[in-house]
């Protein structure tokens, strides 16, 4: 096996094995190139905001992180393991573009839904009162609590994002990939949401974050991976406001705009 790349701390410690490693991946759907040659590091407690104009791979990218799709060239590795053979599922929370507007029709609550997440690590035994503690801790964290006795289908799009959230919380997850996740939530709950989010990431858990508003992007993310099926910069947030990969990446368009929170 391939042995990962591993980063050092900055006390000269042990290594760390990256949280994901991409190496020279290409995919394409068809004759279409999507994703072109990327390689990247995402070290273990890292905030990357992973940007593009539309249409550009940010997604394919990302399903290529998870295993959700094989690349046709080049390898990942999730925590040190290929990516095809990683068989710890429970470790990566991944909330789809899609769930904001999906409420689902199973008639499942909150806290069912939140539930599954400790599936995994119970196996064939029946669920402890550890277990419920964890999911009540999850809901807690997510300040959903409140609503744990409701059907998930009858949550706004925020509050079922959060809902999502608290499931990869109680599956004990150390990666979040979130693409675009606030689509359709209204700006209060939005900036809440991102709150969250840091507080998450200040807790030590990685966050992989795809969102097309750029100035919340560079606002919040610790570092930044901007790609056009190329990819043209992946290094600190700073580093990328100063570079020119964002007019590269998407032409004249391509803006920044800081919020206040």
């Amino acid at each position: 096996m391939e042995s990962a790349r591993t980063n050092t701390t900055e006390n000269g410690g042990s290594s760390v094995t990256p949280a994901v490693d991409v190496t020279d991946v290409s995919f394409a759907y068809g004759e279409k190139p999507v994703v072109s040659d990327v390689s990247m590091t995402i070290d273990q407690g890292e905030f990357l905001g992973l940007i593009g104009p539309n249409g550009s791979g940010k997604t394919t990218l990302l399903h290529l992180m998870l295993g959700l799709l094989e690349p046709d060239t080049g390898s990942v590795s999730l925590f040190g393991e290929p990516v095809g053979a990683f068989d710890e599922g429970e470790r990566i929370g991944y909330v789809s573009q899609q769930s904001t507007n999906r409420g689902g029709t199973m008639p499942v609550t909150v806290r069912e839904s939140v539930t599954m997440g400790r599936f995994a690590h119970a196996g064939h035994r029946r669920l402890t009162s550890e277990d419920d503690a964890i999911v009540e801790e999850a809901l807690e964290t997510v300040g959903i609590t409140e609503l744990g006795d409701r059907l998930i289908n009858q949550l706004s799009g925020g509050q079922r994002q959060r809902a999502y959230i608290a499931r990869a919380l109680a599956s004990e997850a150390d990666l979040l990939a979130l693409d675009e996740p606030t689509v359709g939530v209204d700006a209060e709950s939005r900036d809440a949401f991102y709150r969250l989010l840091d507080r998450l990431n200040d807790s030590g858990i990685t966050i992989i974050l795809i969102e097309h508003d750029i100035g919340v992007v560079t606002d919040r993310a610790s570092r930044i991976a901007c790609i056009n099926t190329e990819l043209y910069h992946h290094g600190d947030t700073e580093s990328f406001v100063e570079s020119d990969a964002l007019a590269e990446a998407y032409g004249a368009t391509g803006q920044v705009v800081h919020h206040d929170h």
